[in-house]
């Protein structure tokens, strides 16, 4: 159900008797759900090609965005009119690359991208990887210490290179300690325990449930985007980590035992050598933020700004699945970025006195580059933003996890809305932001339950970590991220437009509306 909002004004008095009441401010447009099925319909479909970040397909995506600001009135604030430009390179495998597994007199090629695929970066402010390897194998099953396991009793020799399946083990019975060694945070705890042991390199091969990881990462991998200049180090003097490896695990590789899967005990593979060579072939290209600006009604506080954000790109096409290979990104972040162009219109028909600054970033899909970009070089003066909130994954019935099932489960879901940073953002500097939230939901006609699972930096999915608000919140600006959380068709293909809520993504925008709006009157900021 939409939110009618009404802005109340009071009645003047005068000493000798009553004066004319001034007319009444406009009240704010409503949000509606039919606006947004249509602004989606368009926006996610095929036409956009899944809005990778550095296609044409994004370019037409950001100015779908553009030229319904430019219809709405809304004041251009990019560099470039409504477009900022963000300097980035793509980072693709050159024809050198090579992976090999040697076994006496035979080597054995392996194919990138099917059978394995190297990181390029590990992640905006990793050490770099190195891209010249080469090691005996170890075989260090499933990587774990715990559940009478020690995986890794067997390597006590540097340089080797650690062969570990990303899975929880056949005879792991417990139903939540599966749930864990087969869940993607997993893949980082097995990474970091193997980097202890100071190898060569680190093959992590996927089986069983989380070869869907693999086919959802694979493509990414094969098309990484890095911020520009990308990475200068030229040997692998500078390059601190091991090479790191994704792969799939299949019966009779030169990776596993000879009697895998039968055999999944910790061993070295004796008369095995794998050598990697990792060429990469740099491309520097622009992509672009979109900004704009719904100036405040009063002068002395439309220079300071409440930021809204979401990312309008998406994964692009996936290839080899079928019939239909393109990811549209109708809830990641399709949902977002059509709900704050809702949030605009509505903006822009009753005006608060601060401004309201609306940021759609590129490349939240590639490492948060877009708006990693524009704190470091904002249209506006930094301090000048009061807050932000961001809106990513806010169309569904979602849960804690990205194989939670909406046909099965989606009811337990119909008012809860995931809220990220009033506790987890460093120095408490959300907190009153958070308190906010509080009140603002509790006056509406439905409030969403608002659920802080999630509200933590040490919660092992590391949502805080993994959208655009992070990038405001290092600098040290009070951010809210709101989504309805994950699901099914979480980076797939099948993340379509016709499986959104509308009625709840519509209540969505009309909250993230009345949370801004109370921002941009209040007098102070929200510290």
């Amino acid at each position: 159900m939409r939110h009618r909002w009404l802005v109340l004004t009071g009645v003047l008095a005068g000493c000798g008797g009553s004066a004319p009441a001034p007319a009444p401010r406009p009240a704010l447009i409503p949000i509606s759900a039919d606006e947004l099925r249509r602004d989606l319909m368009a926006f996610a479909a095929d036409s956009f090609e899944g809005r990778e970040t550095g296609t044409a397909a994004a370019l037409r995506a950001g100015k779908f965005i553009v030229q319904r600001l430019v219809a709405l009135g809304v004041e251009p604030a990019g560099d470039s009119m409504y477009f900022q430009r963000v300097p980035l390179v793509r980072q693709t495998f050159a024809p050198e690359t090579r992976l090999t597994v040697a076994r006496g007199p035979t080597t054995v090629p392996l194919t990138l991208g099917t059978d394995v695929v190297p990181f390029i970066s590990l992640g905006p402010g990793a050490p770099a990887s190195k891209r010249n390897v080469s090691g005996d194998i170890v075989f260090a099953g499933y990587g774990m210490n715990t559940h009478g396991r020690d995986d890794f009793a067997g390597i006590r020799d540097a340089g080797k290179v650690i062969v570990m399946l990303h899975a929880a083990p056949p005879n792991l019975t417990d139903s939540a300690a599966r749930a864990q060694f087969d869940g993607q945070p997993e893949l980082e705890q097995r990474l970091l325990r193997a980097i202890q042991l100071q190898p060569a390199a680190i093959i992590l091969l996927m089986t069983g449930k989380t070869k869907e990881f693999y086919d959802q990462a694979a493509p990414e991998l094969m098309r990484a985007v890095a911020a520009a200049p990308g990475d200068l180090t030229t040997s692998d003097a500078q390059r601190p980590l091991p090479m790191v490896i994704l792969g799939v695990a299949k019966p009779g590789s030169l990776l596993l035992p000879d009697g895998w899967p039968r055999d999944d005990a910790p061993q070295a593979l004796t008369g095995r050598r794998f050598v990697g060579r990792v060429e990469v072939r740099k491309e520097t290209f622009t992509g672009y933020n979109i900004v704009g600006i719904v100036r405040g009604s009063d002068p002395r506080l439309n220079k300071t700004y409440v930021a809204y954000g979401s990312h309008y790109d998406h994964i692009g096409i996936q290839p080899g699945v079928s019939p239909d290979s393109i990811a549209n990104g109708a809830d990641d972040d399709g949902s977002g970025s059509m709900t704050m162009l809702a949030v605009a219109k509505s903006l822009s028909s009753a005006r608060p006195k601060r401004s309201s600054l609306l940021v759609w970033h590129i490349g939240e899909e590639k490492g948060l580059l877009g708006s990693g970009y524009f704190v470091d070089h904002p249209t506006v003066p930094i301090d000048s933003i009061v807050a932000q909130l961001n809106a990513d994954m806010i169309g569904r019935r979602g849960g804690g996890v990205a194989t939670w099932d909406t046909k099965v489960s989606g009811h337990l879901a119909e008012n809860r809305l995931y809220v990220v940073g009033p506790n987890a953002a460093p120095n408490d500097q959300s907190k009153t932001l958070g308190a906010i939230l509080d009140t603002v939901n509790s006056r509406q006609l439905r409030p969403m339950q608002l659920d802080h699972e999630w509200d933590s930096p040490t919660h092992p999915e590391r949502i805080y970590f993994r959208s655009d608000h992070f990038n405001y919140a290092r600098k040290g600006i009070p951010i809210v991220f709101f989504t309805t959380g994950l699901h099914e068709d979480y980076h797939k293909v099948s993340d379509d437009p016709t499986k959104i809520d509308y009625d709840k993504m519509a209540r969505i925008g009309g909250l993230l509306l009345e949370l801004g709006t109370t921002l941009g009157n209040r007098e102070a900021r929200p510290k």
